[in-house]
């Protein structure tokens, strides 16, 4: 049988979600209890990076050493996918060797490409369309702080990015409400509104969006890759900025997350990141543990499915 992927949160059902982050909050209660059970024993995970990352490098790398797996670093200058190789060859020899990819790249057409001829699981560490992996933490933080995110306010501000994509998807999933505001022209993929189906609602004005919140959420205004337009882009951008007016509109038990790196001053103010309504740093951790989940669902489901 084919293996299980991780591309976007719509490869696994709504109940394999709901297990999973259960799952990681059980493995994080038992990471600070300093127990660290050996679930990756003798498995190898492969991390494919294209795009440079702080705390996904760093969360899979030390959720398969803390588990008794090991995990191995490659940058376009370590593989033959940096010198013209063809991305079905890699995944065919690569997937032969190891027993997980992750992958972290710009086009998602590549993660893709290279799931369809991988032998092994293929995880989507972060493309130009999706970020699946952050919003498993993200979800999991919602639910360690206030319980169930089902029929709840998500607010999205600022870019229709891969981040937007990812709530939306996530919307669909955990069965709550997405208000996205975003400048006009930088709206989300009109393809992936439609999988929402009727989880998410657009707006161009962040007040009415934001407006009875329980989780407001942004990301920076230019992502990797779109550094030359980052002037144009603070222009645009400058009214969508999170800070402490705009969530004083919220719930007031309103949370705030930002899958970081942030950019204080632009997208979000020093108050609201660094203030109570905060979860960002839990957010970040979270990583680990909702990382640690999904390796296990899925080198459990190859371990079944051979």
């Amino acid at each position: 049988m084919a293996p299980r992927h991780f591309l976007t949160l719509l490869d696994l059902s709504k109940d394999e979600l709901q297990t999973l982050i259960v799952r990681a909050i059980e493995l994080k209660a038992m990471h600070k209890a300093g127990q660290c059970p050996q679930i990756f024993k003798n498995k190898v995970l492969a991390m494919i990076f294209e795009k440079s990352s702080t705390r996904t490098r760093v969360s899979f790398e030390a959720a398969m050493s803390q588990c008794g797996g090991s995990a191995m670093f490659l940058s376009p200058r370590d593989t033959q996918l940096g010198r013209g190789e063809p991305i079905e060859d890699t995944a065919r020899v690569l997937s032969s060797m190891v027993d997980c990819v992750m992958v972290r790249t710009y086009a998602h057409e590549t993660i893709e490409l290279f799931a369809k001829y991988s032998k092994v699981p293929v995880i989507n560490a972060l493309t130009d369309m999706f970020h699946p992996c952050q919003l498993l933490a993200d979800i999991q933080t919602y639910i360690e702080h206030r319980g169930s995110i089902q029929g709840k306010k998500v607010t999205w501000i600022g870019d229709g990015n891969n981040m937007c994509h990812s709530y939306m998807m996530a919307a669909r999933q955990f069965d709550f409400s997405l208000a996205i505001a975003t400048p006009a022209e930088y709206q989300p993929h009109a393809d992936v509104v439609a999988r929402a189906e009727d989880h998410a609602s657009l707006y161009t004005d962040p007040v009415p969006a934001v407006t009875g919140a329980d989780l407001v959420s942004t990301d920076v205004w230019a992502s990797m890759g779109q550094e030359e337009e980052q002037a144009k882009r603070i222009q645009v951008f400058e009214s969508y900025q999170v800070n402490s007016r705009l969530m004083s509109l919220a719930k007031p038990d309103a949370l705030f997350m930002h899958c970081l790196p942030a950019h204080r001053g632009e997208e979000v103010s020093a108050d609201v990141i660094d203030g109570p309504q905060s979860v960002v740093w839990e957010q970040a951790e979270n990583r680990l543990h909702s990382q640690k989940a999904l390796l296990e669902f899925l080198l459990i489901t190859q371990a079944v499915t051979q």
